[in-house]
């Protein structure tokens, strides 16, 4: 048999096989058997090299017409037998549904919420304010002189040589009240900023609660009563307050409020330094030159204003003994408070 045999041979032997293809695998045999690395037609491409000169020419024009051929007939049975992936089912579809997440707001928002809804009830109304805040509202209007110790107090990100990231939300309180006139009753709650290290016990950014409370004969007592109703509010009825004397630039006097420690109960644990109480607020009476800055009568007005840390009460509230949790997004934590 000489080689131009060869391929009608594997012409006919390839018609034949066509007629009995009836699915996507037998159309993959017939595919392997032909056109394969090791197919028939890769053995004939073989036998190039012992086809005598004469007829090389004539054997590759057939052999590769024959190729071509059989490439089509394989695209026709593709398109009659289209490759189909087999179902496979890995769960056991009579079991119960998965039970989707569900989302929660984060404990820092909610402890905000608790504390927005309680002074909400006293009668304060909420006020926002710039986080890029300029040198005068975040401390000279607020008592700090240029050369006034107590800016050391605060370490302070600069933007510029006159901004700066507020180090508290008490400008927002200066802003409020150049807009309005006494009587003023607001908190002003928002994202800090200072240049501390971060710690267990603290961080550069988190959040505060601002309030100011400004009329006529606005006494100590009625900022003791507010707070007092506050701890209670939050903390439960059986929370014991004190007040210490403190000092702060922008109120004269000053003070800051411990409760007793709500993981011990006023026992002494490794929490509250084993003193039993916990601090969670400065608070005094408004300054007379805070209200000079604003253009009020401080002989005719007196105010409070008092500042709370919302990472701080949310920590003593909930137990949690490390700053960094809240700010770390760790799911495993989070879901801990997820509320149903």
């Amino acid at each position: 048999m000489n080689y131009l045999e060869l391929i009608q041979k594997t012409a006919v032997e390839a018609k034949d096989d066509l007629k009995n293809i009836n699915s996507f695998s037998a159309a993959e045999d017939y595919r392997i058997k032909y056109l394969g690395r090791k197919g028939l037609i890769s053995e004939l491409f073989e036998k190039i090299a012992l086809v005598p000169k004469e007829h090389k020419s004539q054997f590759g024009k057939e052999l590769n017409s024959l190729k071509k051929e059989l490439e089509h007939s394989y695209e026709e049975l593709l398109s009659r037998f289209p490759k189909q992936k087999s179902a496979v089912f890995s769960e056991d579809l009579t079991l119960p549904g998965l039970k989707p997440n569900i989302g929660s707001k984060h404990i820092v928002t909610r402890t905000l919420d608790e504390i927005k809804d309680i002074f909400k009830s006293f009668g304060f109304i909420t006020a926002e304010g710039p986080e890029v805040e300029s040198d005068y509202y975040n401390f000279s209007a607020l008592n700090f002189p240029e050369d006034h110790p107590a800016r050391d107090m605060q370490d302070t990100f600069f933007v510029s040589q006159n901004l700066l990231l507020r180090t508290h939300t008490s400008p927002v309180q200066i802003r409020y009240m150049e807009k309005h006139s006494p009587p003023i009753r607001v908190i002003a709650p928002g994202r800090v900023f200072r240049n501390e290290a971060v710690s267990a016990r603290s961080h550069c950014i988190f959040h505060q609660v601002e309030g100011l409370y400004v009329d006529r004969k606005v006494t100590f007592a009625e900022l003791k009563g507010t707070l007092f109703n506050f701890a209670k509010l939050f903390y439960g009825k059986d929370v014991s307050i004190r007040f210490r004397p403190s000092f702060f630039p922008f109120t004269e006097p000053s003070a800051e409020m411990d409760v007793s420690c709500v993981l011990c109960k006023g026992k002494g644990c490794r929490v509250c330094k084993y003193s039993g109480w916990l601090e969670i607020l400065g608070c005094g009476m408004v300054d007379p030159n805070v209200f000079k800055s604003v253009n009020y009568d401080p002989e005719e007005f007196t105010g409070y204003a008092f500042g709370i840390g919302i990472e701080r009460i949310a920590m003593l509230k909930y137990g949690i003994d490390d700053i960094r949790i809240l700010f770390d997004n760790d799911i495993r934590f989070l879901k801990q408070f997820i509320r149903i």
